[in-house]
């Protein structure tokens, strides 16, 4: 009895921390479909004017794209250099793996805002800032970590014998990993993929001391809009953001599990 009460209370105790979590949330929704021109709770209106004027937004439509085809980009190299890492790193042991690994880890202990600085250093010396190049490798800064984190998991469930027994018939150590490993470690790919592309896609903090006056991020503008304007216009962009982050997550649910995807190698 008393170990079913401290379980209730534990769930209960769950729950209230997620609605917490969720409550900035809840209030955007309605805030995005406000009929009036100001910030206002509650709304004295409906209206779905912010959506439809969304379009008109040149700006901000140009942001978008931009953070489409960077997130696109990095999710790619994110995979491919993380594939690589956490292949070495996992299936390799020699002296200073592990401080090698820590070393990929770093970019996730240090405060965002420190990295973004570092980064703004780094990169005004070499002229990389507001250029596609100092943006993609900013963000490859923070996707690497999670990409290789989650490589690893997966291929450290992938039975080693699988791969022994194709060497064993003759295969090359590349026909190895195309036919054999990559496959089985499938659903690890795609969570990476879109684990990488969504914390590219949502950065920030880093991209404000990267972006440049012809270069921006739809997280950006977005930053720039709520310090400029009163209006319910960075509502309707944020349950956008919100609503293509829930689709993603769901296919990859839909399609391999997002528990098989991080924690199972196929």
């Amino acid at each position: 009895m008393q170990s079913s009460s401290l379980a209730y209370a534990n769930r209960l105790v769950v729950f209230l921390l997620i609605l917490f979590l969720l409550a900035p949330v809840f209030i955007v929704f309605p805030l995005s479909i406000s009929a009036d021109s100001y910030i206002a709770w509650p709304p004295s209106d409906w209206s779905l004017k912010w959506f439809l004027a969304l379009p008109q937004q040149r700006t901000l439509v140009a942001a978008m794209l931009n953070s489409l085809i960077l997130a696109s980009v990095v999710s790619v190299l994110s995979v491919v250099i993380g594939l690589m890492v956490a292949y070495v790193l996992g299936r390799s042991q020699f002296l200073g793996r592990d401080a090698l690994t820590s070393f990929f880890s770093l970019p996730l202990l240090l405060p965002t805002i420190v990295l973004g600085l570092g980064v703004l250093i780094l990169f005004a010396q070499r002229g990389w800032t507001g250029t596609w190049t100092g943006l993609m490798i900013a963000h490859l800064t923070v996707t690497l970590p999670y990409t290789i984190r989650v490589l690893m998991t997966s291929l450290s469930t992938l039975p080693a014998d699988i791969e022994a027994a194709a060497a064993s018939l003759g295969a090359s150590p590349l026909a190895v990993v195309w036919h054999i490993t990559l496959p089985l470690i499938s659903t690890g790919l795609i969570a990476a993929g879109v684990l990488s592309f969504l914390i590219s896609f949502d950065e920030v903090v880093i991209s404000l001391f990267v972006v440049g006056p012809r270069l921006s991020t739809l997280p950006v503008e977005l930053f720039r809009m709520v310090e400029e304007r009163g209006d319910p216009m960075p509502a309707a962009i944020s349950v956008v953001m919100v609503v293509v982050t829930l689709v993603l997550a769901m296919a990859v649910e839909r399609m391999v599990g997002l528990r098989g995807a991080i924690g199972t190698g196929g």
